[in-house]
């Protein structure tokens, strides 16, 4: 999930509109984790792996997965949004195969010195999106 400048998370992206607009509710007990990235981070990755990467694939994501209910009111706050409603009736139980586990950085670190300008979308919606 990317946010920052020119992204559907950015202030003037559809996704912001439809959180601002409060269109987005809060799943209770939703348990898919979600993996973000701002974009500066993405280019930073992508400049990381041509200059030093060995041929493969490169999981790029900051350090700290989240599922909806953990994100979705520091990102409206970040907006400046009212706190998200929350879902009027209760979602669907989440198939195994259909559920989301937020995604590892390790190898990325590890083999391209990448870090991440923003460790945790909780600075990055913070520092970035406000």
């Amino acid at each position: 999930m990317l946010y920052g400048s020119g992204t559907y998370h950015d202030r003037r992206g559809a996704a912001a509109a439809d959180i601002i607009a409060a269109r987005v509710p809060l799943i209770a007990g939703a348990t898919g984790m979600y993996s973000w990235l701002h974009v500066e981070d993405a280019a930073s990755a992508a400049l990381a792996a041509l200059e030093r990467g060995a041929p493969g694939i490169y999981n790029v994501v900051d350090d700290e997965p989240a599922p909806q209910p953990e994100w979705l009111p520091v990102l409206a706050q970040a907006l400046r949004a009212e706190t998200p409603p929350a879902a009027e009736t209760a979602p669907p139980l989440e198939a195994p195969e259909m559920s989301l586990r937020g995604g590892s950085n390790a190898k990325a670190k590890r083999e391209l010195g990448w870090r991440p300008r923003y460790a945790s979308w909780r600075e990055g919606f913070a520092l970035s999106l406000a």
